[in-house]
């Protein structure tokens, strides 16, 4: 602690002034051609590895991003006109390596592995990428919007490819196999845009083969060096995929007592390449019972919570369809397809999903397109109508890394007249123009849109928003704001609130001080203000803070903060069905909040997200935040909690809320998963249990068991008992399988 005290005493005026590498040196290689038959064991003793000149010559971009990078890697590319081979040589300061589980899929950060992102249209926006850590297990998944942004990068795109790796004293080999029939791409290519990064546990390194600077992500697409083709790719990328399933299941409703539901369903998906860049996808009967549960959050918030789509087909090319508008004002959510309200009891229900068409993809190099079309059953007894959700996309790359978009959605409910005494709309419509921009060196970056919704007996509304960011090696400044009409309507959308203008201007300053203790740390001041037409600010929040990340990983944050709210509704802030604050009242008050995350390459790790402070008309206390336990290379325990206590005037005594959520994931092989996730969540009274098998017996190919339980937990009496009474529980089996013809 008193080493930490000192070290604070002068680190705002120290930064880094070495720059022994230039980073804006673009790179080249060149992927051979081969006649050789190549075997994928991770041995790279085939002749042709050594008769190429490989990419090499990596640079850090942690812990900093002007040096050669300690640990060096050397890549391999050649290509029999079938598919694409990678060698790769990972070389390392010891053998310690560290892998977090042996499941597909896994996620980057805090372990050993290497991604190779193919930016085939060479346009600086999209990507697939192909990773491999010293186990051989891969991962695969999408780039989109140039990755300038977390929610840029997906693992949801799977396909079939192969890879295996081998280690050795001081490095590790591996070698990926990549048919064309996988990849999208223009014909006849000369060039692809190519980038790559690397973890290194062992040596506490990120490095990069182009090299990106460090107030970049790691992944983002504005870096690429040039993959040339020795000799011109020709191979056509056409395909056709079958991926059909059968599940079968039992679901019972213990609560309301009606008989046992067992099923058997039987459908599938097909993948058919309409061009080298174009896909048509399509459903019919898809079944999503093999989804593993939502995370539960403590909800302590007026309006509507956010949970992500997990479900395969519409995770497919999301970027293209559901990336339009702000996370807070998207106009398709996916997630509202399938999902409708039963009239008799207002609980959400699943709505049965008959099939469905997707094309997506490039038309040309400067040209995406996307349509989507999905129809759902109609239930009468629950008072859902059959509905037909349609969408249509096109993209237009401009300058250099900026492009347009154009959106249309319509949800159309048919058989109206059955329903037309309930309070459904025959129709909801809605377009909109989207203006992404980005400079080449994402110095610069931004949006701007513009969405209309159109329902019968409502005038048009619109909703327009805009961001402009400002990004540099020593400051960051991004300006937000956005306008939502009081009856703007995207029924198909997610839009929390609506009657409002909101700014959200944001500043940080930068510094990288020259010690061992502290790799970088940033100040920052950022304002969210919202008014409402024809009344004025209705809410604010401001704070200001430090953060930074340590030189061995481990992150941190403390920030002071100032709330205002304006409540028009009666609301309960605690979450737990207690007392309303009443209307038509305002509340001001201070807080302190912080976060901790410690290094995530030690067997143990954890964080630590405290809150102290006035709330409303009182004060709460609490803190979420979560620790993990990795038993290498085969899995890991964690437990994430979430605890509030709250003392506020108008409530009789104090309340306290709790969330929990044990976990665990064995993986007993590349191609058998296990896990066990438990949720206890004190606001609903409930806990759910959700334990999964997989068995990947082919290449995405696979059988899962999923079991789930929900039970009632919590108080029953004025004695303080407490419940453990099941509401609902399934089993399911399902089984697909991937077939390429």
């Amino acid at each position: 602690m008193i080493r930490f005290l000192v070290f604070l005493i002068g680190i705002s005026s120290v930064s880094v002034g070495w720059a022994q590498i230039n980073i804006n040196e673009k790179k080249s290689f060149v992927v051979g051609t081969t006649t050789e038959e190549i075997t994928i064991d991770g041995d790279l003793k085939e002749v042709v590895w050594s008769k190429l000149i490989p990419a090499k010559d990596f640079v850090q971009y942690f812990p900093s991003d002007s040096v050669r990078a300690k640990a060096q890697t050397e890549i391999y590319m050649c290509t029999d006109k079938k598919n694409l081979y990678i060698g790769v040589k990972c070389y390392a300061e010891g053998n310690d390596w560290i892998v977090n589980s042996l499941r597909r899929d896994y996620r980057a950060g805090g372990a050993d592995n290497i991604t190779f992102l193919f930016d085939t249209f060479d346009d600086g926006t999209n990507a697939l990428y192909f990773g491999i850590n010293p186990e051989g297990v891969l991962r695969e998944g999408i780039i989109s919007n140039g990755g300038n942004t977390f929610q840029d990068f997906s693992t949801s795109w799977d396909n079939k490819w192969r890879g295996e790796a081998k280690k050795y004293d001081g490095y590790y080999t591996a070698e990926l196999e990549i048919p064309f029939s996988t990849l999208r791409y223009p014909t006849p290519s000369k060039k692809w845009g190519f980038s790559t990064y690397r973890f290194d546990t062992q040596s506490n390194e990120i490095s990069t083969h182009s090299g990106v600077p460090r107030n970049q992500i790691v992944f983002t697409l504005a870096y690429p060096a040039d993959m040339i083709w020795e000799e011109e790719l020709t191979t056509k990328s056409s395909a056709v995929s079958l991926i059909p399933f059968v599940s079968a299941g039992y679901n019972k409703d213990f609560e309301d007592d009606t008989p046992a539901d067992e099923f058997l369903e039987v459908g599938g998906d097909a993948k058919i390449a309409l061009s080298p860049g174009l896909n048509l996808d399509l459903t019919v009967n898809p079944d999503f019972s093999q989804v593993e549960v939502d995370e539960q959050i403590t909800n302590l918030d007026r309006f509507e919570i956010f949970f992500p789509e997990r479900r395969q087909f519409f995770l497919e090319n999301a970027d293209l369809f559901g990336q339009f508008g702000f996370s807070n004002i998207n106009p398709f959510f996916s997630r509202r397809i399938g999902v409708a309200e039963d009239v008799n009891t207002e609980d959400l229900v699943q709505n049965r999903i008959y099939g469905g068409l997707r094309i997506s993809g490039k038309l040309d190099a400067d040209t995406r397109i996307g349509l989507l079309n999905m129809q759902t059953a109609s239930r009468e007894n629950q008072g859902i109508p059959g509905t037909n959700y349609g969408v249509a996309v096109v993209q237009r790359k401009l300058w250099t890394r900026s492009n347009i978009g154009l959106i249309a959605v319509n949800k159309q409910v048919f058989d109206y007249e059955k329903f037309d005494t309930l309070d459904i709309n025959r129709y909801n419509r809605m377009v909109g123009v989207d203006f992404n921009y980005a400079t080449r060196d994402n110095t610069w970056s931004g949006k701007t849109f513009t969405h209309s919704t159109f329902t019968p007996d409502e005038d048009v509304a619109i909703a327009q928003g805009s961001t402009l960011n400002y990004n540099t090696r020593e400051f960051g400044i991004l300006w937000q704001h956005e306008y939502v009409d009081e009856d703007y309507n995207a029924e198909v959308g997610f839009v929390r609130r609506t009657d409002y203008f909101r700014i959200s201007p944001v500043a940080e300053l930068r510094y990288y001080p020259q010690n061992e203790f502290l790799n970088n740390h940033t100040y920052s001041a950022e304002a969210d203000i919202f008014w409402r037409p024809g009344f004025g600010k209705t809410d604010h929040f401001f704070s200001i803070g430090w953060g930074g990340e340590f030189a061995e990983r481990a992150t941190f944050g403390l920030n002071l903060n100032h709330n205002y709210v304006y409540l028009f509704d009666p609301f309960d802030p605690t979450g737990t069905d207690s007392l309303e604050l009443d209307a038509d009242q305002d509340f001001s008050y201070f807080s302190f909040t912080g976060n901790y995350r410690s290094d995530r390459r030690k067997a143990f790790s954890w964080s630590l997200s405290p809150y102290i402070g006035e709330y409303f008309n009182g004060w709460r206390y609490g803190t979420r935040g979560n620790f993990t336990i990795r038993y290498q290379p085969k899995g890991s325990f964690s437990l994430n909690y979430a605890v509030n206590y709250f003392d506020l005037p108008h409530l009789d005594g104090s309340r306290e809320t709790f969330l929990i959520s044990p976990r665990i994931d064995y993986t007993f092989s590349k191609s058998l998963f296990t896990s066990l996730f438990v949720q206890y969540n004190s606001q609903d009274d409930n806990t759910n249990i959700n334990a999964r098998i997989q068995w990947r017996f082919a290449p995405v190919s696979d059988l899962i068991l999923v079991y789930t339980d929900n039970f009632l937990t919590g108080e029953v009496d004025p004695l303080d008992r407490f419940a453990f009474d099941v509401r609902t529980r399934s089993i399911v089996l399902k089984v697909t399988y991937w077939l390429n013809l």
